[in-house]
């Protein structure tokens, strides 16, 4: 067991002690209900570069970056005929891939980077697009699109410009298929940025959106290195963001669901390159985005949130901003593929039920609905490779397994379960480890 000094272990305190106190006070305006793991989890996706049957093992949502521009060209006033896109993709067949496979698509609609001027006119336009996709891929139709964005990072359009769109385009959702789920492009409760729209500019719209749909990013610096750290580090405004909104949400939109659409880390073999403008870039290792990505699920399943999508699927091993973020290398399994998917295949099932008090450490409960068994997983919150041994108070509960995260393909690797006066006896470390209890 690797030696922890006495600073590190006070920085773990801190740490633990700040999250505990913050999820705290998310637990008290959760809801009574959380949705289980299987329902949370999601990741990004696009169009025909996905590839299904590789990541069924992760999960059964899927959100896709879809180009109004492959369904309008440059002619905004163009009536889709659908199921062709106007580049000849005919999404019936692509999508309906996806939904074969089990998959729930979430299409996000890009249309950002094209120039607000370009809309011919830009209400209709945008009214009858809405209509159209919803008319043949709402679920009261052919059932394979559940869920539309209107936009994903839409920060060329002024707040006025972007009203003017979203409310349009949703009007025509909600006229196409009532059952289709509307959802904001990324926001931020405080106010309008390259990245984000304020929720002002939805402020009075609440009967034509159903959820808010927020990004987030670890990142602790920004230009030249944009580094990234672990998602408890109490620097950074990764799970304050969300606490916001939650916030924003229950005061001026109460009902309206949360969704996380982007989170990650990036992970490459390579180094930084010798110019450029991502010569000072700082990436993660593999593990550590394995490491990272799953207890972030972890730690949005104890908020009121009802899904995280992480960003990105497959990637092909740049060193740069957002060049290595998938669970899959030019479509071989990184680490973070096989932890994420371990936590699916062991949680898919139950739900954030609770937090146990730990000293330094964070304990999940998850449990089924109408089973005996729950799941405990435990993680040490910090980014400095800590480990240590935890003394874990059973109170008459028995264990029957313990797993750690795996980061290699095969079945995840055991621990001796030995209990002491009641108590059990776990080396832990920042991977999640899993106890099963009855």
């Amino acid at each position: 067991m690797k030696v922890t000094t006495l600073r590190q272990l006070r920085q773990l305190l801190f740490i633990s002690i700040v999250v505990v106190s913050s999820l705290d006070a998310w637990a008290d305006k959760t809801r009574t209900s959380k949705p289980p793991i299987k329902d949370f989890m999601g990741i990004c996706v696009h169009t025909v570069q996905f590839k299904p049957d590789l990541y069924q093992p992760i999960c059964r949502h899927v959100r896709d970056y879809h180009g109004l521009n492959w369904d309008l060209g440059d002619d905004t006033s163009f009536w889709p005929v659908f199921p062709m896109a106007r580049n000849q993709v005919n999404w019936e067949t692509l999508y309906g891939t996806w939904t074969a496979r089990g998959y729930v698509i979430d299409a996000s609609i890009m249309f950002g980077d094209m120039p607000f001027e370009q809309w011919k006119t830009p209400a209709r336009d945008a009214e009858t697009y809405g209509f159209a996709f919803a008319r043949f891929f709402g679920p009261s139709h052919k059932n394979l699109v559940k869920a539309m964005e209107i936009d994903n990072e839409p920060g060329k359009y002024s707040d006025a410009e972007y009203r003017t769109i979203f409310e349009h385009m949703a009007r025509g959702i909600r006229l196409g298929d009532p059952n289709m789920t509307i959802v904001t492009c990324a926001a931020d409760p405080v106010e309008s940025e390259r990245y984000a729209k304020g929720l002002t500019c939805v402020q009075g719209l609440e009967d034509l959106y159903d959820v808010i749909n927020i990004h987030s990013y670890a990142q602790v610096e920004g230009w030249p290195t944009w580094k990234r750290s672990f998602p408890e580090d109490p620097q950074l405004d990764y799970l304050k963001k969300i606490e916001r909104t939650l916030a924003w949400r229950d005061t001026h939109a109460p009902g309206k669901q949360i969704w996380l659409t982007e989170f990650g880390w990036d992970s490459t073999t390579k180094s930084a390159p010798a110019t450029g403008d991502f010569k000072d870039w700082v990436g993660s290792t593999d593990l550590q985005q394995a490491q990272y990505l799953v207890r972030s699920w972890l730690l949005f399943s104890a908020m009121d949130m009802d899904r995280a999508y992480m960003f990105w699927f497959n990637d092909s091993d740049k060193p740069q901003v957002h060049g290595s973020s998938g669970l899959t290398r030019n479509y071989q399994p990184k680490p973070s593929y096989y932890a994420v998917s371990h936590l699916y295949a062991t949680l898919g099932d139950f739900r954030y039920s609770g937090q146990v008090a730990l000293d330094q450490a964070m304990a999940y409960e998850f449990t089924q609905d109408n089973g005996p068994q729950k799941i405990l997983a435990i993680w040490l919150p910090s980014g400095s490779d800590l480990t240590r041994t935890l003394r874990i108070p059973l109170a008459g509960q028995t264990v029957s397994k313990i797993e750690c995260m795996p980061v290699d393909e095969g079945p995840a690797a055991t621990i001796h379960i030995q209990v002491q006066d009641d108590q059990l006896i776990l080396p832990c470390s920042e991977s999640v480890t899993y106890v099963f209890m009855r």
